[in-house]
């Protein structure tokens, strides 16, 4: 069992904190503003538990990105002490809101969100997965017909390793995890966000990942 901090309490952080405890890790949600833990907690069962942000970085021993991607490279360069000599899992897409509301273009073309922090981060291990699919497949992937891929980017891979581990905890088979390999990797898989739009607009909101065939 390990603890794990989770910034970010929306529906990405929620299920992920929900499922996460479910298998036995010591959970800890972090929300900006502090007003919100009691009544958050109070709404909850005794696992996850809430704290700031800040408190949550420093007291995890693996802390999981879910803020929103457009404003997660500011709001966690401000943790680096917190952060450091931590495994940071990042979860999110940064992209700026098409007119419907839906992702529309890249805020870091050319690079990555993942580059981004782990250069903000250096004593930190950035981690970049579960970022190319609906946020309910991060923790069911056997729900879908096909079997999908998963995908993991990072210098680290002692913390590549860890990570993997978990994502054991949440229902992913081993030959359904792709290593990509160096943190470079993640603008790969997080320009895959342009084609969720398109998809969310034909389909609706249904489950889906975005995965490799063989």
């Amino acid at each position: 069992m390990s603890s794990i901090g989770i910034l970010g309490a929306g529906r990405v952080g929620s299920n992920l904190a929900t499922h996460l405890a479910a298998a036995g890790h010591q959970v800890t949600l972090g929300v900006r503003d502090a007003d919100d833990i009691a009544a958050l907690a109070a709404g909850s069962s005794p696992h996850p538990t809430y704290a700031d942000q800040r408190t949550t970085a420093r007291t995890t021993d693996l802390v999981i990105n879910a803020t929103p991607g457009d404003s997660s490279l500011d709001r966690l360069a401000d943790l680096r002490t917190e952060l450091a000599g931590k495994i940071l899992i990042d979860v999110s897409n940064a992209t700026r809101d098409a007119d419907d509301g839906l992702p529309g273009d890249l805020c870091y073309p050319g690079s990555s969100l993942a580059e981004k922090l782990q250069a903000a981060l250096p004593d930190t291990q950035v981690v970049k997965t579960l970022n190319t699919m609906l946020f309910m497949v991060m923790t069911a992937p056997q729900s879908l017909a096909t079997p999908p891929t998963v995908y993991v980017s990072g210098n680290d891979d002692t913390a590549k390793k860890t990570v993997t581990g978990l994502l054991g905890d949440l229902g992913w088979q081993p030959a359904w995890i792709e290593d990509l390999g160096d943190i470079t990797t993640a603008r790969a898989t997080e320009s895959l966000i342009l084609l969720v739009p398109h998809i969310l607009r034909r389909h609706g909101f249904q489950p889906f990942a975005v995965s490799l065939a063989r």
